[in-house]
């Protein structure tokens, strides 16, 4: 079996709560990176479950040289855990878990592994059903991304599709209406419904969204702003947007 190493301590933590990878092995490289987990698992209202969990584990003491080497990274806040891979979700079940009035994020393009970690986060704290991404030109599920969501990744539900156009079709199909956040958008995203079933797209950090992808949206929004700058950066548009539906559909 596929193996990789998730680092830092919330992945770690929400990873034994979210209880969808599997564990091997657990390393302590730092003494108060293992009470400060030991802490969150006490505070936890699930913390009994988790302790049984860590009672199968097999943790190791290690150096940090060496748990650096292991998760290529200085920024492991010395714990990391040997896991199975990220469980991708299939699209259908996203929208079976979604059942009359999908809320879905999909990410065209989006390449920074902070982006995603931070678009992750936000989509987790609004209640999103799923995020989509495309399988080529995107950053992947890593625990580089785990790490950049404080751990949100291990709960949320994510699917990476083939074509993110043809994607958009299907949803369409399905009675989903898709909305691009563009910067030249004619909708502005305070006036727009988004009570409905609804897949916000978020554009890349460099370009926004690709003509084929706008050309399928239903509508295009924009945040209002003032000042010399641009446009937002993907996962701050994408926080103000996602809040908005929050807002809107009153989860």
């Amino acid at each position: 079996m596929k193996t990789e190493i998730l680092f830092g301590i919330h992945p770690v933590f929400e990873a034994l709560r979210a209880a969808r990878r599997n564990f091997f092995e657990i390393y302590i490289a730092k003494e108060n990176a293992l009470k400060r987990f030991e802490k969150m698992v006490a505070a936890d209202s699930e913390s009994y479950s988790i302790g049984q969990q860590l009672k199968q584990i097999s943790v190791k003491n290690i150096q940090a040289s060496e748990l650096k080497s292991m998760a290529a990274t200085e920024f492991h806040q010395g714990i990391g855990a040997k896991v199975s891979p990220y469980p991708l979700t299939d699209l259908s079940d996203i929208l079976g878990s979604a059942e009359s009035n999908p809320f879905l994020l999909l990410l065209d393009n989006v390449v920074d592994t902070h982006n995603l970690g931070a678009l992750v986060r936000t989509g987790l704290c609004v209640g999103t059903h799923g995020i989509i991404i495309p399988k080529d030109r995107s950053a992947l599920p890593t625990p580089a991304v785990s790490k950049a969501s404080a751990g949100a990744l291990e709960h949320v539900f994510l699917a990476r599709v083939t074509n993110l156009v043809n994607t958009i079709k299907e949803l369409r199909k399905k009675g989903v209406w898709i909305a691009g956040m563009d910067k030249s958008g004619d909708h502005s995203v305070f006036a727009s419904d988004l009570t409905c079933p609804i897949g916000i797209v978020i554009g890349g950090e460099e370009k926004g969204l690709r003509p084929l992808v706008k050309k399928h949206c239903d509508f295009l929004m924009s945040i209002p702003q003032k000042g010399p700058v641009n446009s937002l950066n993907a996962s701050v548009a994408g926080a103000v947007t996602m809040y908005e539906a929050f807002r809107q559909r009153g989860i």
